[in-house]
């Protein structure tokens, strides 16, 4: 490689400061080999908003981005943060509200066409505003919106609209809550872009943001996507992603079960009904991915007979790419309504009021947790 060469890989993006790579598509800086002939340089994110208002998603560790959030509660600023209603515990931001301070901050929930069109919404936005307070955010407006199908996309930019002043905004999410989605749909409805960028070069300069210049002289902040290791989305193969996340409404599967009765989800988890009366459960998980019954006094012996092969996804070959098992188990009180969630998996709802023990059995680091049910 000659020095020029040289020199040219070493160079950061005239768009957004990153330090361009050429070995990860899916993370910041990516341009492709041939793409160092350019003049600018630009990374590949910074050349498809450019040329066709098309943002693509780039991730970084919680580390990273706890450090480019940390400057937000010193702004004047609107914070968009995105969640995914079937991950929701999962994909919502830990501690945001010690970096916005007193910035207001609207929650999209993104995702709601998954949920049967007989949901009550009133009921649903209530259930996300309840939640969200218990985890420790404090919310200015709640939107339930699906990118895919463009719903409630009109309200959430009136609530920007009302909400913003004369602030920049910035846009957090997790990554795969569909956040490439809204920044698009900001950018063509806030944003003069094309001319903007054919008159000077791409005005993001920290990390992997990019700020999108505003018709008033202010930005809307696109921040990357945060990994959490704890979702499901982040431990599978990538050719198993349709399995655990879904993209067709789901269909809840409802199973009758007894005590000392066990339900796999292909070979990603398990759910043990230990101890109660015989009452029924309903699964909301991907229709991709197969549920199988036994009795569980035989799941330890069916999973390591039949992983990889019958319980699958994954496939043998990935079988022991993903973290040991570990078992938690939880007493759901008597009278209670209850879901038992699994962060990117999907959720158990407990249909009775009669109390029961379960456990459940996943890749060690996985979220899960108890809690009101949201249905």
């Amino acid at each position: 490689m000659n020095e020029q060469m040289q020199r040219q890989r070493s160079a950061n993006c005239s768009g957004c400061g990153i330090k361009l790579q050429t070995e990860h598509r899916d993370r910041p800086g990516y341009l492709p080999e041939t793409a160092y002939n350019r003049d600018p340089v630009i990374c590949q994110r910074c050349f498809r908003i450019k040329n066709y208002n098309e943002v693509s998603s780039v991730s970084v560790d919680q580390d990273e981005f706890l450090r480019l959030l940390s400057g937000i509660g010193e702004q004047n600023a609107l914070v968009v943060h995105i969640v995914d209603l079937f991950d929701l515990e999962g994909s919502l931001i830990s501690g945001l509200q010690r970096f916005v301070g007193s910035n207001p901050v609207i929650l999209a929930v993104n995702k709601c066409d998954l949920l049967p069109k007989v949901t009550n919404w009133n009921k649903l936005r209530n259930w996300v505003q309840q939640r969200s307070k218990e985890l420790g955010l404090r919310t200015a407006e709640i939107v339930l919106c699906s990118a895919k199908r463009g719903q409630g996309f009109d309200r959430l930019l009136d609530s920007v609209s009302s909400l913003r002043g004369r602030r920049d905004v910035y846009v957090v999410g997790a990554t795969n809550v569909g956040k490439s989605t809204l920044i698009n749909r900001l950018i063509s409805d806030y944003s003069d872009l094309e001319q903007e960028l054919t008159t000077s070069r791409y005005p993001g300069t920290t990390l992997d943001s990019v700020k999108i210049p505003l018709d008033d002289g202010h930005y809307i902040i696109d921040t990357p996507g945060i990994v959490y290791p704890w979702r499901y989305s982040e431990l599978v193969e990538r050719r198993d992603l349709d399995a655990v996340m879904p993209a067709k409404p789901l269909k809840p599967a409802v199973y009758q079960l007894n005590s000392g009765q066990t339900l796999f989800f292909g070979g990603l988890g398990r759910f043990d009904f230990v101890q109660g009366e015989h009452q029924s459960f309903t699964c909301f998980i991907s229709g991709s991915l197969k549920i199988h019954r036994t009795k569980l006094e035989r799941a330890d012996e069916l999973y390591r007979d039949h992983r990889g092969e019958m319980l699958s996804p994954p496939a043998a070959e990935d079988v022991d790419k993903l973290p040991a098992w570990q078992r938690h188990e939880f007493r759901v009180s008597k009278g209670s309504r209850s879901d038992v969630f699994i962060s990117g998996l999907g959720w158990i709802k407990l249909n009775g009021t009669e109390g029961a023990i379960v456990a459940v059995h996943v890749p060690r680091g996985v979220k899960v947790l108890v809690r009101p049910s949201l249905i």
